[in-house]
């Protein structure tokens, strides 16, 4: 079982959420499949973050704090949904701790990537870890003292893990490492074994910092919560057969670490690869992810479907209308459904209602 379960004073019902938790990974329901659901306690209350990368990178850690403890205390968690906390620097963040920089646009203030750095794979393999490297040490300041805020308040959430393949195309540039992989797949061998060696390390020390086992959700129901997530959204670039040469030894390597894992599935290219994934005995909950201007979740219900036949768990989202009529198509037991509601009352009455259309 792990770590016992501390309540979180910002989440009601601490143990029912747990509970249901465990009967979503045994692949079981206890009356209805799980719902997140939030929404504001108060007309007008703001429920979603104010604070984003460059405030975490470059301003005042108490005061992003306060803020979203602020913001968590104004919202309703409804269902299985839990107060988290994201630490992250950037998307790209674990490229730059391996010796790239952020980029920053003036054009939006929560926008970041790598500069990629890599020339010559000779030059800088195996790549490493850089603890000195300011950002880091950011990270670790930010994730020591949320530690200390939000303990019995909210979760902290892991590092957005572009580990695997993406942490190699954030460091070299994703067209160079496209003709890479066909001009020197040798090399690419070297680079991914670097790369794979990297997690283990990365994750017990953004773990060991944020004390995120200490708060018992970890070793079983975190990950699903939305607080840890693997993904290769590179893989939409590659065919199948470089997919199981490359990442899915990859992910296997970090879902043992992880466990319980929600796979970050992004973009149509991206279901060239859908039997490799549900053949994954690591991966539990696959959210798919249609890209902008490719239709919403309730498109998909084909493809959901065939997910679950295949023995893996699928996120939903949607309007309320979009989760009943799924519900009414996708097995309960392997569905996880996302929304928001206007109010508490609302939120609670959708869940009233997957209970009695369960």
């Amino acid at each position: 079982m792990g770590t016992a379960f501390h309540p979180l004073e910002l989440k009601t019902n601490t143990a029912e959420t747990v509970a249901r938790w465990q009967a979503y990974l045994a692949g079981e329901i206890i009356d209805r499949p799980i719902v997140r659901v939030c929404a504001p306690k108060q007309s007008g209350a703001q429920i979603w973050g104010k604070e984003g990368y460059r405030e975490r990178a470059f301003g005042d850690i108490d005061q992003v704090l306060d803020e979203a403890l602020e913001r968590a205390a104004s919202t309703y968690f409804g269902g299985e949904e839990l107060p988290v906390f994201s630490p992250s620097l950037g998307p790209d963040e674990v490229a730059v701790y391996c010796g790239g920089d952020f980029a920053w646009s003036d054009a939006s203030e929560d926008t970041n990537w790598s500069v990629p750095f890599v020339d010559d794979w000779e030059d800088v393999l195996p790549l490493r870890l850089n603890e000195q490297h300011p950002m880091w040490q950011r990270l670790m300041a930010l994730l020591h003292r949320a530690a200390e805020r939000l303990e019995g308040k909210m979760l902290i959430r892991a590092l957005d893990l572009h580990t695997n393949m993406d942490l190699l195309a954030a460091a070299r540039g994703p067209e160079r490492l496209c003709l890479d992989l066909m001009d020197q797949p040798e090399m690419i061998d070297a680079a991914m074994e670097s790369s794979r060696a990297i997690f283990p390390a990365l994750w017990e020390r953004v773990t060991t910092a944020g004390r995120m086992y200490e708060q018992g959700f970890y070793d079983n129901v975190y990950s699903m919560g939305g607080a840890a997530m693997l993904q290769c959204d590179f893989s939409c670039m590659i065919s199948p057969a470089m997919f199981a040469r490359w990442v899915a030894p990859a992910l296997e390597e970090e879902a043992a670490i992880v466990k319980h894992v929600y796979y970050h599935w992004d973009g149509p290219d991206a279901q060239s690869h859908t039997d490799a994934l549900c053949a994954m005995p690591g991966l539990h909950t696959l959210g798919y992810v249609p890209g902008d201007g490719n239709g919403r979740h309730i498109d998909y219900l084909p493809l959901l479907k065939r997910v679950q036949a295949m023995g893996k768990a699928v996120e939903f989202r949607g309007s309320h209308e979009e989760l009943k009529a799924a519900h009414r198509e996708l097995k309960p037991e392997k569905a996880m459904y996302v929304t928001s509601a206007r109010s508490p009352q609302e939120a609670d009455a959708l869940l009233q209602w997957f209970v009695a259309n369960t």
